[in-house]
């Protein structure tokens, strides 16, 4: 990508984040508060992957804590969202079943996320996110991959992953649970 591309998605993604969010920044407004805001709580469901699915083992992921909200911006002709600002803390705790081991995986990045008619997404983000990867399903290894910095990752309507990486790292949870 040209410098000043990546110059303007930054200042682009930047802005659209901060003209999204409330006026007082020190007290986080959701609208079913009475804000008005438009904010509305957006809770991460538990989940749980086989053995082989993304780690060599059965992965259980549950938040303590999940502090997200989102924000729809703009919506398509039938009113399904087309476009979507996410923040707030986000921790899942990660879990090998077989062991117990866990790792509490801070995901509390922020995104602006497309989605589009055909069911594919992308998603504009900054900070962490937390991404299950299967075999040969995405540009990463398969696993858990905690991803964070400034990027896109574009997911096809087939559940493909695609990352693209403007600057920043990733990190495979399951080598922590293993």
């Amino acid at each position: 990508m040209h410098r000043t591309s990546v110059v303007s998605a930054l200042a682009l993604t930047a802005a659209l984040l901060t003209a999204a969010s409330p006026a007082s920044a020190s007290t986080p407004a959701i609208s079913g508060s009475g804000t008005g805001t438009g904010w509305e709580p957006a809770p991460t469901a538990p989940f749980d992957a086989a053995a082989g699915a993304r780690c060599d083992f059965p992965v259980h992921g549950e938040p303590v804590v999940d502090e997200v909200v989102q924000k729809v911006l703009a919506t398509h002709r039938d009113g399904s969202p087309s476009e979507i600002a996410y923040r707030g803390a986000l921790v899942i705790r990660l879990t090998n079943t077989d062991t117990g081991a866990f790792h509490d995986a801070d995901a509390s990045g922020s995104a602006l996320v497309d989605y589009h008619a055909d069911g594919s997404q992308r998603w504009h983000a900054v900070g962490p996110v937390l991404a299950g990867i299967g075999e040969d399903n995405g540009n990463l290894p398969r696993g858990e991959q905690l991803i964070d910095g400034v990027y896109t990752l574009d997911i096809s309507a087939t559940g493909y992953k695609t990352l693209h990486m403007i600057h920043g790292s990733t990190d495979d949870i399951c080598a922590r649970i293993g």
